[in-house]
């Protein structure tokens, strides 16, 4: 996962032939031959999809060790998306601060799936903030721990499964049964790396970790997604500002909780955001290096005290 992770932070996403944008190619194709207004439908949709995820994932476990290590470093660059996400982020900043507004209306459209036309500056930079809160759990942290917890196969399963949410978790008329089994599984999968992602906010502002937790804990719950609700909550916190609030989208408003104590973002603060969603993955990265390692140790230790002849 290391060796994933340095990639990642020195070439980003792949200009082409993006693994994810693959998956996603093959999810449209099946998707137009089984679609239903059913959750039924849905629920089969998504299986077909994930069999040969399933399948690389499950392959790449049984490789010897050299082969695994090098299958693991590449789904995990391949499933990460924290450079990207940053890279995102900024390039809305950019447009802020020069003040073109319709750029960064069109620029956030890379981040959010809300209705940006009519998004006043503030209301651009919350939502770019919103997205990379969200996504550094989903895209990085996300990825982290289920490496850490599956192999590779958690790599791959946590990755489609964000994918499907992203893809079909809508509440439209086209999506609002159909998509129920993909965003539930997204919710199931979610919910560790997002409650993670809350605890390594907090140990990236140790001054301010107690207000993380527990405006995550207060705001985070009354938000309509169990997952982005903590998270958005925590770095909102973290960044003293305030996020949430009236969001567009084009199956409807919705007013969502206001979270945090702070004022309203602004450009300046996009900068800030990606600083923190970087230290948040580092941390991350160094948690759960660190209870493989331990794991391993502990398992060399314990055959050790079972081996003839030790005392």
């Amino acid at each position: 996962m290391v060796l994933g992770w340095v990639a990642d932070e020195l070439v980003g996403d792949p200009r082409r032939g993006h693994p994810v944008a693959l998956f996603g190619s093959w999810t449209s194709w099946v998707e137009q031959r089984t679609h239903r207004d059913s959750r039924a439908a849905g629920v089969l949709t998504e299986a077909i999809v994930l069999m040969p995820v399933l399948a690389l994932g499950f392959a790449a476990t049984r490789l010897p060790p050299a082969g695994r290590t090098g299958a693991t470093a590449a789904l995990t660059w391949a499933a990460l998306g924290g450079t990207s996400l940053g890279r995102e982020g900024n390039a809305v900043h950019d447009l802020l601060v020069t003040g073109d507004l319709p750029g960064a209306r069109r620029q956030v459209r890379n981040l959010v799936g809300r209705v940006t036309d009519d998004l006043a500056p503030d209301d651009v930079a919350r939502a770019a903030i919103e997205s990379v809160a969200e996504n550094t759990s989903d895209a990085v942290v996300g990825t982290l721990v289920w490496g850490a917890l599956l192999g590779p196969l958690g790599v791959v399963l946590h990755r489609a499964a964000n994918t499907l949410d992203a893809m079909h978790g809508h509440r439209t008329p086209r999506f609002a049964r159909f998509g129920w089994a993909a965003a539930r599984l997204d919710d199931v999968l979610g919910w560790l790396p997002a409650r993670v992602t809350v605890l390594a906010t907090a140990a990236a502002r140790p001054l301010r970790a107690r207000e993380v937790v527990s405006t995550a804990l207060r705001d985070g719950r009354e938000h309509p997604s169990p997952n982005a609700g903590p998270v958005e909550a925590g770095f909102a916190a973290a960044l003293r500002i305030r996020l949430g609030g009236r969001t567009v989208y084009a199956s409807g408003v919705e007013e969502r909780v206001v979270m945090g104590t702070g004022p309203a973002p602004r450009a300046a603060d996009l900068p800030r955001t990606v600083a923190l969603a970087r230290r948040v993955g580092l941390i991350t990265l160094i948690a759960v290096v660190g209870m493989r390692l331990g794991g391993v140790a502990g398992c060399s230790w314990a055959s050790g005290r079972d081996s003839p002849g030790a005392s």
